[in-house]
């Protein structure tokens, strides 16, 4: 039976590092998968909102299609909040705009962020979704599972928020190249080795991650919450 999968990031670039493997995967086994991003991911590093040029906007919005395109998925939607001030923004608002796209997809299982990540962002998306995915009589929902983004997840501040303790591994030894090849399309989010979203990190994060399970390679989950009907 074929499962209808929704990934709510925060950022475009987001959704190839926390779970590209994985999108690859469901894919490949018969599933629906749609992504949906917060912001577009780069009005936070102009002096404010109106300076970011529209050409910054769509290379960032194209490398988002052609990502999609390569995971062979459908070209993902946009909240359009504003980068990295999320927090300037009502709960309430955020959590409505993760509810609108649940009644569109009609998810079965939900990626999302991890709640002790750095980027603020990131951490009010995991509250969004876990709020909007209430688990209510009802709900489509049976499985929330939060990613890792190299370079948040683990600069969190682990004597105020938990440790990215992982209990789901998934094998994607076979979706490497395909991740890669996503990842290649956000080149400008890319950094030199030793940063931890460098190619080389990257790629050595995903073969720990598949060791610590046995697996030759893996994206690794914490499982939020998982009913069965």
């Amino acid at each position: 039976m074929s499962n209808n999968v929704l990934v709510v990031a925060a950022h475009p670039d987001d959704e190839v590092l926390g779970c590209g493997g994985t999108i690859a995967r469901h894919v490949a086994e018969g599933d629906r998968v749609d992504v949906v991003f917060f912001t577009d991911g780069v009005g936070a590093r102009f002096a404010n909102e109106s300076s970011v040029s529209h050409a910054e906007q769509l290379v960032r919005n194209e490398s988002a299609r052609r990502a999609a395109e390569i995971l062979g998925i459908a070209p993902p939607a946009c909240f359009g909040f504003p980068d990295n001030r999320l927090d300037g923004i009502d709960l309430l608002d955020l959590v409505k705009a993760v509810e609108s796209a649940g009644e569109r997809c009609r998810p079965s299982i939900v990626y999302t962020h991890w709640a002790g990540d750095l980027n603020v962002d990131h951490r009010l998306v995991y509250q969004s979704v876990i709020t909007a995915f209430r688990p209510i009589e009802g709900t489509a929902v049976t499985r929330i599972r939060s990613f890792e983004i190299p370079s948040s997840t683990e600069w969190g501040d682990r004597s105020v928020t938990p440790a990215f303790q992982p209990n789901l591994f998934v094998a994607i030894d076979r979706f490497m190249d395909v991740k890669r090849r996503a990842l290649e399309v956000y080149a400008q989010e890319l950094r030199p080795f030793p940063h931890p979203r460098s190619n080389e990190a990257l790629e050595a994060l995903a073969r720990w991650r598949g060791a610590e399970a046995g697996l030759k390679a893996a994206e690794a989950f914490v499982t939020i919450r998982e009913r069965v009907p």
